[in-house]
Order: C-alpha cells, then structure tokens, then sequence
C-alpha cells in the first residue's frame, strides 16, 4: 500500500508528538511544520523513522510557502492553537480564525482527501469569551471553504507533556493556599492524550467525515475535585480558597502582565460554563473509540516528580519502607 502524506501544523505540542508516532508507525509519511526549526526540531525528528518524517521551517501564515506543501499532501491536521493571546500576531483571531479558513481554502484548492481541525469543547456558550468566539468563527470558516473536514472538539488534554496538571501540581506543591474560581464547580471530562491521538487517527484511517465530534474523557470531574486529586497525588494538603468574582477578576488582569499566566479574564469568564458534551454532536466513543485511560491512573504515572524524593517516592520504594519498618519492629 503507498503511503499517504500527512501534512501537520502544531506537531510539535503533546498531541502532535503522539499523533506523529501513531502515524508513522502506521504507514504514513508526515510533514511537519514549524516556526522555528532550531527550537522544535529535536523534539519532532525523534518521534519517527527516517524516510517517515519531514520537518519544514515556515511562517505558518506564509501562504506562498506552506502553498507548495499541500501539492504533496493527501490529508492535512491543523494542531495550533493558543490559550492566551500574545504579541507578534498571535491573537485568537488569526490562530483560530484566520490561520484555519486560509488551511480549509488550500485544501479545497488542492483536492486534498481529508482536513481534520482540532478545536474546543464548550465553545458554543461562552458568547463573552474571545478564545471561544475565534473558535467558532474558525470552525465556520473551514465548513464554508472545505466540506470534507472534521473538527474535533476536546475537552481539557492530559498528559505528562501538558500544561494543565503539570502546572496544577507545581503550584500545589509551592502554594499553601490555592485559588477556587466559581467555588471550583466548573465542570470538566479530561481526556488522556492518547484517547485523544487514538481518536485522530480513527478518523483519518477509517476516513470519517463527521462535521463536529466532541472527544471526552470517562470521567466527569469538577474543578475542585481535580485539585483534590492532585493534592493526594503529589502528598501534599492545601487550603482551596474560594475567591469572591471581584477578586477574581483583579488576580486575573494581574496574572496577565506574566508571559505565561495561571488564568486571564477571558479564562475566567470561560470557567463560567461547564466543559462537558452537549449531547448535539456525536463523542469519540460514538464513532467508535471510546476513552479508556482514567485520570488518577494516568496522572499517578507521573505525579511522582512532584513529591518529595522525586523518583524515590514512588509505590514501590514506599512499599519496601513500609515493609522494612514492619521487619524492624
């Protein structure tokens, strides 16, 4: 069987590392872009085989360029996208609207086979958030200029390469009292980035042409609890301190003078709304690949570097303790 091309933008994130591997593995040759070759390279190049893998410095939004990439490609997998806005262009308008409509047009204008988009779940209520409004109007774009896409939408992604319990426990961890926003009632279905790699690929192999998927995980989970988790999970007891929506609001606008903020306000006008399937769209177990990887056993895997002794704290070394002091006594 002759390979496909796959191009990728963002594949140098948790999900596009995954997704490579789970590719290549499978027989598919993939074409990644970034911005900056010197800086993600080395992270990309070991994902696959040589022969595989193709790594191309470009502009993302350099459309003569990332032009020539489509004449090659059988499928193309947009990756990017950005949870705060910053300098340089990087707003919520050109990564998930502009950037988007420009890929779907390119798609369409090579007859490429298939356009997979990942985008975010609960975007349709937060009417008073940015970040969900670019999103929306990105997905409307790629409809309007591309009809065979598939734009998945996944609640928080999990990993040991995330930014969301990684943080969360290094914060756990230095912080004696810790920031409940909304009473940490927010609503999440965390999914595994593997569930969510698995979900791709199914997608692109059986050549599934659902217009939206929300892709979840097993597990409904508040905010709170989360946070309770990771506390058991690193050994470590912290005081979750609701805070009133005025002081929220001010830590927020503060937050957001640092390069990379805990929360900005329009993260916190998006903590509002649940992140939770709507039931108006099929889910990842719908189209046949259920979520298997559940939060507590996965995040255990590698909330170890967090706790006291690193490496040395884990079940095992803590059993044989146990084990020697019973001996002892």
């Amino acid at each position: 069987m002759k390979a496909k091309n796959c191009l990728i933008f963002g594949g140098s994130g948790q999900i596009g590392r995954n997704l490579i591997r789970k590719l290549t593995k499978n027989n598919y040759r993939v074409t990644v872009v970034t911005r900056n070759i010197h800086q993600k390279s080395y992270k990309i190049k070991t994902q696959a085989n040589a022969g595989y893998i193709d790594i191309i410095e470009a502009n993302i939004f350099d459309e003569k360029k990332i032009r020539n990439l489509f004449k090659k490609a059988d499928i193309c997998v947009n990756l990017i996208g950005i949870l705060f806005e910053k300098k340089g262009g990087n707003t919520f308008k050109n990564i998930h609207s502009v950037l988007p409509s420009l890929l779907a047009k390119l798609c369409k204008e090579y007859d490429l086979k298939h356009f997979i988009h990942l985008s975010a779940l609960g975007i349709n209520d937060p009417i008073d958030s940015e970040y969900a409004k670019s999103k929306l109007e990105g997905e409307a774009n790629i409809l309007k200029n591309f009809s065979l896409a598939t734009i998945l939408r996944p609640s928080v992604v999990y990993s040991v390469d995330d930014n969301f319990t990684t943080n969360f426990m290094t914060l756990l961890n230095r912080l004696p009292v810790f920031p409940l926003y909304y009473g940490g009632k927010t609503k999440f279905e965390p999914i595994h980035c593997s569930d969510l790699t698995d979900t791709i690929y199914h997608v692109i192999s059986n050549n599934i042409y659902s217009k939206i998927i929300e892709c979840v995980g097993p597990e409904t989970i508040s905010l709170k609890k989360i946070l309770e988790k990771l506390q058991v999970l690193i050994n470590k007891k912290r005081i979750l301190l609701p805070f009133p929506l005025p002081i929220s609001k001010l830590t927020a606008s503060l937050f957001e003078i640092l390069p990379n903020p805990l929360i900005t306000r329009d993260q916190l006008r998006l903590l509002k709304y649940d992140n939770i399937k709507s039931g108006k769209y099929k889910t990842n177990s719908d189209i046949g690949v259920p979520s298997v990887r559940f939060f507590d056993q996965e995040v255990k895997k590698y909330s170890f570097m967090w706790r006291e002794g690193g490496q040395f704290s884990t079940e095992k070394y803590l059993s044989e303790n146990k084990l020697e002091n019973k001996t002892d006594n």
